[in-house]
């Protein structure tokens, strides 16, 4: 049919009926259709036009029966898929309690850290989709879990039995003994307390491969972002976030770079001349920022390193340990959380671990993504069962392990042959070092175990020690000998009335030796008992005592008496006692002799016998002996000859108790808070897991600091800090060639006693071999539930090795200090430096930091310890670590004359909180390294700058309009940023060898030609005096 032939189309008809009209015209019949002449659709009259409608019902069936067949397959398709997951889901009912207790337990077994394993779930576990709200209620959540702990403050470790006397430890410090002072991480400042500070989750970024890049996904980066836009609100202009944690971020060289300016430029106060205080202008708004908590006598900036390293040390010695029933563990917290912090984890936990248990064939994809990243995770996979083998493949695996086992035993029996059998004894789990280590940590903070067992444990020990007088009514002094009870305590390591030590002899390094001094007191120093102005201490001590006897069981009136007796025996005490002006000159106190000839100048001590019963040996009377307070001694018998024996039993097993009561639970930490408060300001008592961080680490620190080391340090920081150290090495001897007032033998030996300085960095190597680790404390046993009896144990083993190195040959390779500690030190015996792996994080060092904050934070402190060699101390010692005279009297006397110059200017301080001067003489060692340390590592900057020029014009930090020299004095000046409590600053100025931070910053500056001319400062003002003090 041609398109142009005519077709009727069914569409309604415009008709008339021709019967009802009379009109004698015939009515034209229209439709639509097609012209056939010009193909154009159109109403057509009568037959001659093709009727459309027709052609649409042909066209359209087709079409609409293709459409509906799509939906029903599509429907048949999605009724498929569900019947099927329902099924499997059925099939796999039975296992899901089993499934996930597995995936539970092995849950930290297999990944080392729970960040990374959560990161890696939100990336590639396909987690269902949260709406913006949930997510960020969940992070909250979490949050306000691990912020839990530091709304009721910090901890502080106390009374861990410090035995720092004149020369039982030949060495410096950069830094004073850690006061407990902590930090608060930077998202748990809540916004009322600190409204300068903010937190930026863009900032704070867990590290998910240990030593590696971050990987961040797209959604992560787009997730972090808007969480970082959700919860900035700032307040002012000092609102940029601190650099991140350094043990648990990474970033890139710009990411922190940035970031340590923002912190930077938030501590200054630009207003201030840098001319006029620098200390303020560096650190004028720390004490804004950064409020004192109240369980911390002071706050500055080592404490906040202490405290991000100890929250690393409690990741580690918590995982894998189950906690107590009534504890819940989440981020490593062992406090209950809040109700609506609880609620939401728990939901969160429980959805995940739905989640995990539906879609489980997933699993095994993770777990093989993070084998790529960590090359120690030697677990198989959980979920995918393995494939089987072919025959072929299982005789070619059959012949390739004969091989191996036959190359291995061959290779074994040639480098091997044979085999001691420590090598195997000391791999046996039973002597698992680490493994120690989290036990008495589980044990010290197993708070429902401590209570149940009371005082049960030191009521047994004081049995065994012959008992305590105000405890025992039926105690007679016929069976009491003072120098078989300190005999005794001190193989507890406890020293009382008599302080020895086998340790080497100043004068002959090479050698161990018995070594006695005078005793330490119950208050920090013989000025708290002699001085009035210090009777309330002496009050709160008292009380302190009466107290504790008082909760052991004593009445209140016999615990009072008794105390009164102890503070007036112990003033008498402290009154023998040399101070320590008396005590500088090491060379006069020391008294080479032997026991016998002891014996003859102080015939009432049986020397003899006391050391038998401490060496648990035959001890001759030939045995050689040093002892630096013949005086002393001889003051001490004729003290107890005319004491009641009763009062000396009573403070002996005072001493002895009152470290003893930290090893149990806590009903004494109201007794210790009101003494502490008096003694140092602190306001509220210190949470058990800081305690117990401190007394792990202090007791097992080898095996923590192998946890430690294994984990988070990057051998680079080693590296980094051995070169700087050769650099600063090479800026003394430059210096030296300068200085006028040595001569040239003098010279000569001090740079040989540079050149033979042994450099002790990050951690020594054996704490890396299991099986020398686990030798080490091979015989301390801890059990998971016994705190107080492990506490005697390390005890006992410690003062048991130190006796065993009598006779022996002084290792100066041995290092003598744990590696996870933010501090450092000079070794005058061992002529040795060491710098743990503690202190090598920002501001002292990062690998991104320009070179001028490098140098100017660890720089110095390499400065500093090198210094100590040739300090008023240092000096003393050769290159071999020997006391002897090995300057001319010229060189000693120009050492003399620049020493008493600092000694005046250090002295002339006033510390305005409280009224009080600064002991020039007695600081003024630590005073000379500072100095000295400044201009080396000034030195070694502008060398390193002269030979990389290109890398020098890049040593700047964005947003800080300084230059690298600049930089330098500026990262040192805010080393020092802190704050003090009076009463601390007060006990501080009294005991310390360190000068307060603030005057260790203006009193070093204010003698640098450098820093006066990098700031240009003007002849005259405060910061650039005429007279400058220098040694070194």
């Amino acid at each position: 049919m041609s398109r142009h032939s005519p077709l009727k189309l069914s569409l309604p008809q415009v008709q008339h009926n021709v019967a009802a009209t009379s009109a004698p015209s015939r009515r034209v019949v229209l439709g639509l259709g097609v012209n056939q002449q010009t193909g154009r659709v159109q109403w057509c009259p009568g037959l001659t036009c093709c009727k459309l409608l027709l052609l649409l019902p042909v066209v359209m069936l087709p079409l609409t029966l293709v459409l509906l067949l799509l939906l029903r397959l599509d429907g048949m398709l999605q009724a498929l898929q569900l019947s099927e997951e329902q099924r499997q889901q059925q099939h796999t009912t039975a296992n899901v309690e089993s499934m996930a207790e597995l995936i539970s337990s092995d849950y930290d077994s297999l990944l080392p850290d729970s960040d990374a394993y959560n990161a890696l779930i939100n990336e590639d576990f396909l987690l269902p989709t949260h709406s913006k709200q949930s997510q960020l209620a969940a992070l909250a959540a979490q949050r306000a879990r691990r912020c839990l702990p530091y709304r009721y403050g910090n901890g502080e470790s106390l009374d861990l039995e410090e035995r720092s006397i004149l020369m039982k430890d030949a060495r410096t410090s950069f830094l004073p003994h850690s006061s407990g002072v902590v930090a608060m991480p930077r998202e748990c400042l809540e916004d009322e307390a600190v409204t300068e500070l903010d937190y930026n989750p863009r900032k704070a970024l867990p590290k998910r491969f240990p030593d590696s890049l971050q990987f961040w996904s797209v959604r992560e980066r787009r997730e972090a972002e808007q969480q970082g836009e959700e919860l900035e609100q700032p307040d002012s202009t000092l609102t940029e976030p601190a650099l991140p944690s350094f043990w648990n971020e990474q970033g890139t060289r710009n990411d922190i770079r940035l970031a340590q300016a923002k912190t930077m430029q938030r501590y200054m106060n630009a207003q201030i001349d840098p001319c006029v205080d620098f200390y303020k202008y560096a650190c004028g708004n720390w004490e804004k920022l950064h409020p004192i908590p109240k369980d911390k006598a002071g706050f500055d900036t080592f404490e906040m390193l202490r405290e991000s390293l100890d929250l690393v040390l409690r990741n580690l010695l918590e995982k894998n340990m189950q906690l107590p029933s009534g504890e819940t563990r989440v981020q490593n917290t062992l406090f209950k959380p809040e109700p609506e912090a609880e609620q939401a984890a728990e939901l969160t936990a429980e959805r995940l671990r739905r989640h995990i248990v539906r879609r489980r064939h997933l699993l095994n994809r993770v777990l093989v993504r993070y084998k790529r990243f960590s090359n120690n995770t030697k677990h198989k996979r959980l979920i995918e069962p393995a494939r089987e083998k072919s025959q072929e493949e299982q005789a070619a695996a059959v012949i390739a392990t004969s091989n191996k086992e036959q190359d291995k035993n061959e290779k074994t029996l040639k480098e091997k042959e044979p085999l001691p059998v420590a090598t195997s004894e000391f791999l046996k789990p039973k002597h698992d070092a680490r493994l120690k280590a989290k036990n008495l940590y589980k044990s010290c903070v197993n708070s429902e175990l401590l209570t149940r067992r009371g005082l049960e444990p030191l009521q047994t020990l004081i049995r065994q020690l012959g008992g305590w007088p105000v405890l025992d009514p039926e105690w007679r002094s016929t069976h009491f000998n003072w120098q078989q009870l300190a005999a005794t305590l001190r193989r507890y390591n406890n020293d009382i009335l008599i302080v020895q030590w086998v340790g080497a002899d100043i004068k002959n390094s090479e050698e161990n030796i018995i070594q006695f001094d005078q005793t330490g007191l119950g208050l920090p120093t013989r000025e708290y008992f002699l001085q009035q102005n210090n009777a309330k201490y002496l009050h709160a001590y008292q009380r302190y005592m009466s107290e504790v006897m008082q909760k052991l069981g004593a009445s209140k009136p016999d615990a009072m008496r008794t105390a009164t007796e102890l503070i007036a025996f112990e003033t008498r005490l402290a009154a023998i006692t040399a101070p320590a002006e008396q005590r500088l000159n090491v060379t006069k106190l020391y008294k080479r002799m032997t026991l016998q000839q002891l014996r003859a100048a102080v015939p009432q001590i049986g020397w003899t016998a006391y050391l038998s019963t401490l060496q648990g040996r035959n001890v001759n009377d030939t045995e050689q002996v040093v002892i630096y307070a013949v005086d002393y001694m001889k003051q001490l018998v004729a003290l107890l000859a005319v004491t009641e024996p009763r009062t000396v039993a009573n403070y002996m097993m005072w001493r002895f108790v009152r470290h003893r009561i930290n090893n149990l639970d806590d009903r004494f930490d109201d007794i210790k808070q009101n003494f502490y408060h008096a003694l140092f300001g602190r306001e509220e008592s210190p949470q058990r897991w800081k305690v117990c961080i401190s007394q792990v680490n202090t007791n097992m620190g080898m095996a923590v600091g192998s946890m430690f080391v294994s984990r988070y340090f990057d051998d680079n920081s080693k590296r980094d800090t051995l070169r700087m150290t050769h650099e600063l090495q090479q800026a003394f001897r430059d210096i030296l060639k300068t200085t006028d007032w040595l001569d040239q033998s003098t010279k000569q030996l001090a740079e040989e006693k540079v050149n033979a300085m042994s450099l002790k960095i990050g951690y020594p190597d054996f704490i890396l071999n299991a099986e020398e680790l686990n030798e080490k404390y091979a015989g301390i046993d801890i059990h998971p539930d016994k705190y107080f009896e492990n506490t005697l144990n390390v005890l006992l083993h410690t003062a048991k090795q130190e006796q065993s190195k009598l006779h022996e040959r002084v290792n100066k390779t041995n290092w003598q200090t744990a590696p996870a500690i933010v501090n450092a030190y000079y070794s005058r015996n061992k002529n040795q430096i060491m710098f743990p792996a503690g202190i090598l994080q920002p501001p002292f060092y990062h690998r991104h930091f320009p070179k001028s904050l490098n140098f100017g934070g660890i720089g110095v402190v390499i400065g500093h310890e090198l210094t100590h060699g040739f300090d008023d101390k240092g000096r003393l010692f050769d290159s071999n670590g020997n006391i002897h005279k090995w300057w001319t009297d010229a060189s000693i006397h120009g050492f003399d004359e620049r020493a008493r110059c600092i000694i005046s200017q250090y002295g002339n301080y006033t510390v305005d909180e409280v009224g009080i001067s600064l002991n020039g003489e007695s600081t003024q060692g630590e005073n000379i390294a500072d100095n000295g340390g400044l201009r080396q590592a000034f030195h070694a900057y502008k060398r390193w700058a002269h030979d990389n020029p290109q890398e020098a014009l890049e040593d700047t930090l964005p947003g800080l309009n300084m230059t690298g020299p600049q930089l330098f004095f500026l990262n040192f000046g805010q080393v020092w940023c802190g704050a003090m409590r009076p009463e601390a600053i007060r006990n501080k100025l009294n005991t310390a060898i360190h000068s307060p931070g603030r005057y260790r910053v203006i009193g070093t500056l204010s003698n640098s030609f450098d820093f006066a001319r990098e700031f240009n400062c003007a002849a005259g003002t405060p910061m650039n005096p005429p007279k400058k003090c220098s040694v070194w």
